[in-house]
């Protein structure tokens, strides 16, 4: 696939500032409206026309007959249709494209995202790959579980690839179209709207329907979705979802409409066609029960409708005089009845799908501008506090300093195409703060192409028509552009720049949290934590290699003592043998910075090799007073809590962050501007993606960490740790099917990310002792009788699944090696000698697999036991010095790593209390690596680069960059 466009989210906003907001974020909050100003976007290349894209899709479905067309009779006429079906259905393919490429600037053409499944993809799959029929969602119970269930008997010929037959691929699709119940196809839209290929989207859904995660499918189904990463993935099911989501809001609709009598056979048929919420509000608006009766239902309901279709069909026999009751109120004369025509024939025209794609085609090929300024109200206070600036209270300095955020908003004015999307945000803030007014500016020429191809062309009279007749029509195209037309895409385009911004703010949170996640742990050493602080003084926590406790204190640094502090940190030091120092980066970060830098710099711990890092304690005092951190660490206090945190963070990154709500993480930025259950929607997405690819050793990973491999929850979680804590450790993954609550769907989803590594009692070469009697008194119903193997598997210290395990074993038996051997220089060079060999194709035909699940095996054999994707990325710098930002220059080259990043550039550590801002327009292919070249976010949190000083402005605390390369 090489196109591929991004889905939608809706938006609310949501208020993260807190305490614990990094000094990054902060930094960011000072860019993010005031540098748009310093560069240019580029000009975008020209979206495709929609009468182009229109002619290569296939025509539209068609709809099932009616009841009335079943019986043999012919369904009453209701409002006007000149389209022939095979326009309509073009009309409507072409308006998916209209509505697809509305957003500019938004859409990726080509976009790389960073995969993290330990093997490497294959490019080569067949379109036509099969996927399993759809079966009904169901939810699996914790409580009952009345099957065993084995993976002995190998499943891999689900996975081949090659086309099933058409009809049950046909059958599978029909499943799902009729559970929507539209007159569209939802593979095909979803195909459209994703750019995935068609195929692709079926096996997508059947999977998600089946109650696969997204790390599952990643991982262990890579051939049936095309070896997409989890990020493209995750697009689909949003996509789909969103698609779920209006079938069932159209559903509602069509049945409040059937109780209020208004529904018709037209009608119910315009709401399945709609494709968009957008689309469905346009059409159902005039019918919403509440709201004033419209001027269309009013014409209506006096039945002038017949006269409207008449206008069009037969004006030489439409007489209006014939239509006039004095008495009637709307109908007393040839005016009104004249009027109400107007109104119905308006209505039609604006929701007549034909009509709307052609002056979408029409703005499309024109250059439609969206404006903003400041509102009367916003600068008559901003004048006002402006004269009594020292007198007003702090509350209202806050108010005015918000409406100068927005300066370069006050008379803004860009093409649709060129808004970026910290642009939208921005605005969109601005309007809901009522300090911008915003509009959409549709050019003058639009509207008469659009009124000389509705007068000549679509609504052009079929017989001859008098003048007044003429004159009549053409009022009803004006007054139907002007009062309906304009608002609605006016709505649509201020919709889909938005949701373009907000997808786009969102894959920032995401890629950010990911690498935020996977930075390397920092093992084999204890480490001290530093929470610092001036007044209540610095809180300390000593760690153990593996993350154990070992003393916790508080010093004062900052105070005129601090000769005697410092030598009790020495004392510390020496006896834990503590030569790593992990400093928060909240209050007092850069002076502690100093303290210990000066006494590194004076070999004060001698013979000890100190060295420090500075990490991020966003949301450690929100965790220090949680109900985990309480039941974790039930006797400290609050405040040395987060001292632990910031050490841990450091140990392993992912174990301690995964305690954190993800927005309380401190990353990306725009957090106010995108909905809360979008947004923890996509971090929990990531957060299970990388804890199930990193894998968990399930005898020592915290229940928290559990909750988040895929297939597990928190009940899930927590009976395994109770069978852990009842039982001992497990000895293989076939255990966890003596679990409460694991289910044939559970284990099957969890098995491959769970490790089970090789432990001193399971090193002995006696065989372990069996289950406890009191771990089968736990078995729930129907796993009384489960047969559960007692010995250490190797394959399960591995990321081979266990219904890959027959294969494995296949493969050890044709090279002759055991799974002893799993991760050594023989077994390695063995293996590679058979691939070269026989390749990998004819290897995987001979073992009954695919060429995919082959590779995965063939990785996890040839890893040695305990293997860390993490290892691949960085991990915190430790320094021995500091520099400040007076002694920064223009032109001084130094390196730094990423700390955040936005959407309108990267901010840098380089150590001197304040964050540099390398801006979008610095980041061109050249300088960077061929690897992130096609990314749309081209830098990350925890990418060392060098930098070159621009400028430096010391009293606004801003440091502007250019990026020399990126480091390795």
């Amino acid at each position: 696939m090489s196109r591929r466009a991004r889905t939608t989210v809706n938006v609310n906003y949501v208020d993260l500032d807190s305490d614990e907001d990094s000094q990054i974020g902060q930094i960011s909050n000072r860019y993010q409206v005031d540098n748009e100003e310093e560069w240019t976007p580029p000009e975008p290349k020209p979206l495709p026309s929609v009468s182009a894209a229109s002619k290569k899709r296939p025509s539209k479905p068609k709809v099932p007959k009616s009841e009335d067309a079943k019986r043999g009779t012919k369904p009453p006429k209701a409002g006007l249709k000149r389209q022939k079906p095979e326009s309509n259905a073009n009309a409507q393919a072409g308006d998916v494209q209209s509505r697809s490429t509305q957003a500019g600037p938004s859409i990726r053409t080509k976009e790389e995202r960073m995969s993290l499944a330990v093997s490497k993809s294959e490019p080569g799959v067949q379109e036509g790959l099969s996927f399993a029929g759809l079966t009904a969602k169901k939810e699996e119970e914790d409580d009952d579980d009345d099957e065993n269930f084995t993976f002995d008997e190998p499943p891999l010929k689900k996975q081949k690839t090659g086309c099933r037959s058409a009809r049950q691929s046909k059958q599978s699709q029909l499943v799902v179209k009729g559970e929507l119940n539209m007159n569209w196809d939802p593979i095909e839209v979803l195909s459209t709207l994703s750019c995935v290929e068609r195929w692709v989207c079926a096996n997508v859904v059947t999977l998600l329907r089946e109650e696969n995660t997204v790390p599952f499918m990643v991982r262990y189904r890579k051939d049936m979705i095309n070896h997409m990463d989890a990020d493209a993935v995750r697009d689909v099911q949003l996509v789909y979802e969103e698609l779920c989501g209006l079938a069932k809001k159209t559903q509602s609709v069509i049945t409040t409409l059937k109780k209020d009598g208004v529904l018709t056979t037209e009608l119910e048929k315009s709401l399945r066609s709609c494709r968009s919420a957008d689309e469905l509000d346009h059409v159902y608006t005039p019918y919403k029960k509440g709201c004033k009766v419209t001027k269309v239902r009013k014409a209506k309901a006096l039945g002038l409708e017949a006269a409207a279709a008449a206008l069009i069909e037969a004006p030489h026999m439409l007489d209006f005089r014939t239509w006039v009751k004095p008495e009637t109120d709307g109908l007393s004369s040839v005016e009104e009845v004249s009027t109400g025509v107007l109104h119905i024939l308006a209505y039609t025209i604006a929701k007549d799908p034909e009509t709307l794609t052609y002056v979408k085609t029409l703005c499309e090929n024109d250059d439609v501008s969206l404006h903003s300024s400041v509102t009367r109200t916003a600068l008559k206070e901003k004048e006002e506090k402006s004269k009594s600036s020292d007198k007003k209270p702090a509350s209202q300095k806050n108010k005015k300093q918000d409406v100068d955020k927005f300066h370069l908003y006050f008379d803004f004015t860009s093409t649709v195409r060129r808004v970026q999307p910290h642009q939208t945000l921005a605005i969109n803030r601005g309007e809901s703060l009522k300090i911008l007014t915003v509009k959409v500016n549709i050019p003058e020429r639009v509207k008469q192409n659009f009124m000389r191809w509705c007068i000549n062309n679509r609504w052009k009279p079929k017989t001859y028509a008098r003048e007044e007749h003429q004159a009549l029509i053409k009022d009803s195209v004006e007054d139907s552009y002007k009062r309906l037309i304009v608002p609605f895409l006016s709505r649509t385009y201020r919709t889909n720049l938005t949701k373009a911004a907000e997808k786009e703010s969102v894959a920032m949170f995401v890629r950010n949290l990911r690498q935020r996640l996977l930075v390397c742990p920092v093992r084999g050493c204890a480490m001290m934590g530093v929470d610092p602080g001036f007044r209540h003084g610095c809180k300390l926590a000593i760690l153990s290699p593996t993350g154990q406790i070992l003393h916790t204190d508080v010093v004062y640094l900052h105070g005129f003592r601090n000769d005697r502090e410092a030598e009790k940190l020495r004392q510390l030091m020496l006896k834990y043998n503590c030569s790593r120092v992990v400093i928060g980066n909240g209050t007092a970060c850069r002076e502690t910075e100093a303290f210990f830098a000066d006494l590194i710099a004076k070999h004060y711990f001698h013979p000890l090799d100190v060295s420090y890092c500075i990490t991020n304690e966003a949301g450690a005092s929100i965790y220090s007073v949680s109900p985990e951190a309480v039941k974790e660490m039930p006797d400290l206090d609050p405040n040395l809590r987060s001292a632990v945190s910031i050490g841990r963070r450091v140990q392993d990154p992912l174990a301690e962050l995964v305690k954190i709500d993800p927005k309380h993480i401190g990353i990306g930025t725009y957090q106010h501007d995108v909905s809360s259950a979008a947004l923890k929607a996509a971090l929990d997405g990531v957060v299970q993606e990388c804890v199930s690819f990193v894998g968990v050793d399930i005898n020592i990973c915290s229940e928290i960490l559990m909750r988040h491999v895929a297939g597990l929850n928190t009940g899930r979680a927590r009976s395994i740790a109770e069978w852990r804590e009842q039982n001992g450790p497990f000895l293989n993954r076939e255990q966890l099917k003596l679990v409460k609550g694991m289910g044939p769907k559970s284990y099957q989803q969890c098995a491959g990310f769970i490790r089970i590594n090789q432990t001193a009692h399971s090193a002995k070469s006696a065989p372990p002792p069996a289950v406890p009697a009191k771990a089968a008194a736990k078995k729930v119903k129907g796993k009384s009788n489960a047969t559960v193997a007692t010995h250490f598997n190797p394959l399960d210290q591995t990321c081979i699944h266990p219904e890959s395990y027959d294969v494995a074993q296949r493969f050890l038996t044709l090279i002759g090696g055991s799974a002893s051997q799993i991760g050594s220089v023989h077994l390695k060079r063995s293996v590679d000698q058979k691939v070269a060999s026989s390749g990998m194709d004819e290897l995987s035909g001979r073992l009954g697999t695919t060429p995919e699940t082959l590779r995965l095996i063939l990785d996890g054999l040839t890893q040695p036991p305990g293997f860390d994707i993490r290892q691949d990325f960085g991990q915190e710098d430790f320094k021995r010095g500091i520099v400040s930002i007076h002694d920064l220059q223009a032109g001084t080259v130094l390196t730094g790593r990423v700390d955040n990043t936005c959407l309108f550039g990267a901010f840098v550590d380089l150590g001197v209390g304040r964050s540099g801002l390398i801006h979008k327009s610095k980041l061109t292919l050249d300088k960077l690596p061929v690897s992130q070249r096609r990314r749309s976010l081209a830098l990350g949190p925890g990418d060392r680069v060098e930098v070159r000083v621009l400028n430096v402005d010391a009293q606004r605390g801003r440091i502007s960059l250019d990026l020399v390369r990126v480091l390795h």
